[in-house]
């Protein structure tokens, strides 16, 4: 069943059915000021945080689905009807109302067509604006002239803390004061209280946000919730809009709502436009200055072009043509967009994750998040990594979370022993060298950074602290300790287990370790890295190769995990990826290992974590018990660990085999069958039902994932093979052997390079001939000193 298609020129997705499986949703905004919207209006908007700073209220896991939203009433005064321009929360019969939703780059607009009269609403943040803009558009098709009144809505929080204003109602009842100055609401909490900018996490301060209306004058208003909705009614028929007037009611405390009312009187084939202003401040301030600043509402257009030009310029580091129309969309637009919102908000704001659970950027989920965007972003991501490296202690771990709004280094409080995650500072060694190889930034290994706690370092010495960390805690058999967890937080090693997949991470950045140290003359330290790497490699063929496949670890007191001994979870599918991208395995035991992996984990619908699952395992040794077989981390698929399976198959060469793995799981391929992955066929998600579920394949917790910068870093630097390397892009590509020709354009270093790649030889991988600008250069490497500022370059594979 298909519900939208993708617009590749305008960088779009459009939904031709709002009645989707799930709320297929998009984002808006910054950093800064945030918000999240959904094919039919609903979601919420947030300052800073979605945890801290939410001030416009959504109810999670709520039926409806996403309500409230951010919706626009029409009321017909002739008729007596009223619908809303999104399908919901109205939801009148989709036979009468024709509903289009187009969600772009930090910006949705919906459109309908109902009872005569098309409407449309773009929904965006301009730049550097802490407001968002309602750009409403009504054009009256029916042939007389229709007298609508239209009535804007927001729910508001009683206090921007999301834990106290959804749970703490005896507090946040009490709170609000609203007030409407000239037209425009202003909403007010703990007003009693002076504001303090400077202490953000602070709950109980005087806030405010206010509502206003360009272009259209303002007949009435409604701030109490129970006044507008009306008792015992939901959001599909409001009082108010019922019977088309504004009570101009005034919360004091109980439920804040916002509620414009304006008069819309149209001509026949006429058009009436005007905008909405919601944002942060007070209205007889920065609401009086934002509807002063767009006064003229064709500064919408002029905001909203920009808008679109600053996102589609961050889109343009890498862009393809493929055989796959699917996997085109993906790389050219969606796939980056979603890495680039999953760097933004880490794990914080989403329709699944509210900001009370998980707010800040989490160490390991951030170290690889920027893989997915140092091509587009190189400058940001160095501030973004920089601050991260901030973030682990001078123990050489890491804090579990950075708060980016309040992180002082140097005088951070380090985890406790036991609170220390054993992975988490070892993603350095993914994304320090992503950033340098992308930027040619050597120096940056040299740059002086502080510690979390005390001290500081050379960014060379953080990672040399990074690596004691886990040297310092080896277990029985000379493996990393499991510690509070690695990464898969189901599984309980105790402190003194062993956790084959950080094994393997170790492996990897002693690997890497080892280069750098080459390239700083830092002889002492590369050979140090030589044989710690060998006593490591002698261990994990010690204890870690089980016969057919890699252990996943020993719990403290020798039980195995992931072993044929096991009854349950007797394979685990990241030491055998791992083994494969560490080099931790022999060539032999990486070909049993990912046939076992083939064998055992794979299925239409993505690989599973671990086969078989979990049933009669005790939970204080596996939580991931505690779910149901096939879900998550008990035998679900999890999407975070599929890129690392079609990087795995590639660097041994299979390319149609990496090529299956993508397919299995990219969401795009399910485009035209949405009704069985459910969630945005434009975006990753975390997990998807596995083999044991009744629901194979329908998927879960869309947009923010590790597995959108491993995706998009799989498919770009791994199948069409486009890899920065210290001293220049390396081309080779690991295809399916079906794919004639690919044409890449790639933007490197401030050069551009335009690759055409030809395989009339039908292989998966091989370079036999590289041209650039004509001249042939051998192997498949080309020298950054050989870039001119646009290039071209001719692959031939065989």
């Amino acid at each position: 069943m298909q519900y939208g298609h993708f617009d590749d020129e305008r960088h779009e997705y459009v939904i031709t059915r709002p009645d989707t499986p799930k709320s297929w949703s998009n984002y808006l905004g910054s950093t800064e000021y945030g918000a999240i919207i959904t094919n039919n209006a609903g979601g919420y908007g947030f300052y800073r945080s979605g945890g801290m700073g939410r001030f416009i209220r959504l109810r999670f896991n709520s039926i409806p689905m996403d309500q409230p939203g951010r919706y626009l009433y029409l009321h017909d005064h002739d008729s007596g009807d009223y619908w809303s321009v999104s399908w919901q929360p109205v939801g009148k019969p989709l036979d009468r109302f024709r509903s289009v939703c187009r969600h772009g780059t930090a910006y949705t607009s919906i459109s309908s067509a109902y009872d005569g009269i098309d409407a449309e609403i773009t929904y965006f943040v301009p730049l550097d604006r802490l407001f968002e803009v309602w750009k409403i558009r009504l054009t009256n098709r029916s042939g007389r002239r229709r007298r609508l009144s239209g009535f804007t809505y927001l729910e508001y929080a009683g206090n921007w803390n999301a834990i106290d204003d959804l749970l703490n109602i005896q507090y946040v009842q009490y709170t609000t004061q609203m007030k409407v100055v000239d037209g425009i609401i202003d909403h007010g909490t703990n007003v009693n209280i002076p504001a303090m900018p400077d202490n953000f996490k602070e709950k109980d301060q005087g806030r405010h946000t206010f509502q206003g209306v360009a272009g259209a004058r303002v007949t009435g208003y409604d701030t109490d919730r129970e006044a507008f909705l009306g008792p015992y009614r939901t959001y599909a028929n409001p009082v108010t809009v019922e019977r088309g007037e504004c009570s101009n009611s005034l919360a004091w405390g109980d439920n804040p709502c916002g509620c414009l009312q304006v008069e819309l009187s149209i001509d026949a084939q006429a058009t009436r436009e005007f905008l909405v202003l919601v944002g942060v401040g007070g209205a007889d301030r920065e609401g009086r200055q934002a509807i002063a600043e767009y006064a003229d509402v064709r500064r919408a257009d002029r905001e909203l072009a920009r808008l679109r030009d600053h996102w589609h310029a961050r889109l343009q580091g890498f862009s393809a043509h493929t055989p796959d129309a699917e996997l085109n969309s993906t790389i050219n637009a969606w796939g980056i967009y979603n890495c680039l919102m999953t760097y933004t908000w880490s794990r914080a704001a989403s329709l699944i994750y509210s900001g009370i659970d998980r707010d800040g950027l989490g160490y390991r989920d951030t170290a690889q998040d920027i893989l997915g965007v140092v091509h587009a972003i190189p400058d940001e991501a160095r501030e973004r990594l920089e601050l991260m490296i901030t973030g682990q202690a001078s123990t050489g771990g890491a804090l579990p979370v950075v708060l980016p709004f309040s992180h002082r280094p140097g005088h951070e409080a380090a985890p406790r022993e036991e609170d220390y995650r054993s992975d988490d500072a070892l993603w350095l060694f993914n994304a320090v060298p992503a950033y340098v190889k992308e930027t040619g930034d050597i120096a940056f290994f040299e740059k002086i950074l502080p510690y979390a706690d005390r001290g500081e370092d050379t960014v060379f010495g953080h990672l040399r602290r990074a690596i004691q960390f886990n040297l310092d805690r080896l277990g029985a058999h000379g493996l990393p300790c499991g510690l509070h967890a690695d990464w898969n937080d189901c599984l309980r090693f105790g402190h003194d287990g062993e956790s084959v997949f950080v094994a393997m991470q170790l492996r990897l950045a002693l690997a890497v370790y080892v280069e750098v140290a080459e390239r700083l003359d830092q002889a002492g330290e590369s050979a140090w890295g030589r044989a710690t790497l060998s006593r490591l490699d002698d261990n994990l063929q010690k204890h870690a190769w089980d016969g057919e496949w890699f252990l996943r670890g020993y719990r403290h007191d020798g039980m195995k995990f992931g072993s044929r001994e096991c009854p349950e979870g007797q394979i685990f599918l990241n030491p055998q990826t791992w083994a494969v991208l560490s080099g931790a395995a022999k060539p032999e035991q990486a070909r049993i290992a990912m046939r076992r992996v083939r064998e055992r984990l794979a299925s239409d619908y993505g690989l599973a974590l671990c086969d078989p699952p979990f049933t009669k395992t005790d939970y204080n040794i596996v939580r991931a018990a505690l779910f149901n077989p096939g879900l998550k981390e008990n035998g679900g698929v999890f999407i975070h660990t599929q890129g690392w399976a079609v990087m795995a198959e590639a660097v041994l060469g299979n390319g149609d085999e990496a090529y299956r793995y993508l397919r299995a799981y990219l969401p795009a391929a399910y485009n035209t069958k949405a009704e069985i992955r459910e969630i945005e066929p434009y975006v990753v998600c975390q997990s998807t039902h596995g083999k044991a579920s009744p629901k194979h394949g329908a998927s879960r917790i869309p947009w923010l994932s590790g597995s959108a910068a491993w995706t998009y870093h799989a498919v770009t630097q791994y199948i069409l093979g486009i890899r920065p390397e210290y001293d220049g892009l390396r081309i080779d590509p690991c295809i399916p052997k079906a794919w004639d020709l690919l044409r890449i354009e790639r933007r490197f270093r401030g050069k551009v390079l335009r690759i055409l790649v030809r395989n009339e030889k039908k292989v998966s991988r091989g370079v036999r001939r590289i041209e650039l600008n004509g001249e042939q250069i051998p192997h498949d490497f080309i020298p950054a000193e050989r870039l001119r500022d646009v290039n071209d370059v001719a692959v031939e594979m065989g």
